[in-house]
């Protein structure tokens, strides 16, 4: 319970040692919940994939007292789910829409929108040698380049930032009544937004993802239910992961000066510096399973319908896996040995385009300025499932 208090939002790295030393699977209280802590057993959840469901069914809501309740998000196995939560053959049909809108070309046109929105944005942001990171850049950038793949109005992305994090702060466990209220309305209203634009695009066919889902729709080859819970995912998955990673990224810069130094030094290091980064800071503190039979997980018994989370931020500071994991190493063998974007049928699909936004945005950073320090660094967002920082305001000199 002490992970997701106060000082384990602040920093759960101190609490996953411990939970790691003790078992590498955790009953949360005494709820329907189960937290996998290390390397191994994390490894093992993820190729398991007829015992546990990548199916988002519920997920942790903490009361104020310390109890711990489910929260439904969707039946098992029903029409809901999509990509990231959902299961095969579903799940092979959503990354066969997706990857075309992930090829080559494509990305090369993303990656130029991205750069120029980012020199834009670095300009008009900057303010007396400040700028507020998080609010004006990494938040934006990657709400924007959603939007452009989709093929929304790029004059409506700062709305969509704002709904899309919102919504997305439905699932992070720890909030009030007043918050869950206000995330709800969020999700309605993005849901609404996105629907009117798919309706639109199935009697007007035009660019992106959400056309090509509507096209395929109208040929009865996906549902409506699971084309909008598609471009729901994208929202919550590709904007929040690549905001997060920014919001990291630029932290361990100012907090880090030898790190900063070396990497303004050799442009050739950003590269081991964004791996190091995901794997030291997890965007997602860790995603659900379902269990879908009584089973058992590193010596642990788990009734059916209980619920897996599972720690990638733990795993990745796992000692039997990475030597000093703790330490930020710039030369760390095997970078991408990182469970950062997950593992097995279910690695992120967007993957190498959350790694060319990070490349694009912080080497858009580095070679604006010629140091950075921070002037006010924020909270982290307290959610069991988000790690990003609510604020991060830079000093900037030439």
């Amino acid at each position: 319970m002490a992970l997701f208090g106060p000082a384990g939002v602040r920093d759960p790295y101190p609490v996953y040692d411990r939970m790691r030393a003790e078992a590498p699977v955790h009953r949360v209280g005494d709820s329907e919940f189960f937290t996998v802590c290390s390397w191994d057993a994390v490894q093992d959840a993820v190729r398991r994939v007829d015992d546990f469901s990548s199916n988002l069914t519920a997920v942790m809501v903490f009361g104020e007292h310390g109890e711990v309740t489910p929260f439904p998000t969707g039946e098992l196995d029903g029409p809901i789910h999509a990509i990231a939560t959902a299961d095969d053959p579903l799940h092979a049909v959503h990354r066969r829409i997706l990857v075309p809108h992930l090829s080559a070309r494509r990305i090369q046109i993303i990656s130029e929108y991205a750069q120029q929105t980012t020199r834009r944005l670095l300009s008009e942001s900057l303010s007396d040698n400040r700028i507020d990171w998080m609010d004006t850049i990494a938040n934006r950038v990657p709400m924007m380049v959603v939007t452009r793949l989709l093929g929304l109005p790029e004059d409506d992305a700062d709305r969509l930032v704002d709904l899309g994090y919102r919504a997305a702060s439905l699932l992070d466990g720890v909030g009030t009544a007043e918050h869950m209220e206000s995330a709800g309305m969020a999700a309605m209203e993005l849901s609404g937004y996105v629907l009117e634009h798919f309706h639109a695009a199935t009697q007007a066919p035009g660019e992106g993802l959400i056309s090509d889902l509507a096209s395929r729709c109208v040929l009865g080859e996906v549902e409506e239910i699971a084309a909008l819970a598609m471009m729901i995912t994208l929202f919550s998955a590709a904007g929040e992961s690549t905001a997060s990673l920014l919001g990291s990224a630029a932290w361990i810069l100012v907090s880090r000066p030898d790190i900063q130094r070396a990497v303004r030094e050799d442009p050739a290091l950003v590269g081991p510096f964004i791996e190091e980064a995901l794997r030291y800071e997890a965007p997602f503190r860790g995603h659900y399973r379902h269990v879908r039979r009584d089973t058992e997980l590193a010596g642990v018994a788990l009734p059916a319908h209980s619920r897996l989370l599972l720690l990638w931020g733990a795993a990745n500071r796992d000692p039997r896996q990475f030597d000093a994991p703790n330490e930020f190493r710039l030369d760390r063998p095997s970078a991408k040995g990182h469970l950062t974007f997950g593992k097995g049928a279910h690695f992120c699909v967007g993957a190498a385009l959350a790694r060319l936004e990070a490349k694009i945005v912080l080497g858009e950073l580095l070679a604006s300025t010629g140091w950075i320090e921070a002037d006010d660094v924020g909270e982290w967002v307290p959610s069991v499932l988000v790690r990003r920082l609510e604020r991060l305001r830079l000093t900037v000199q030439d």
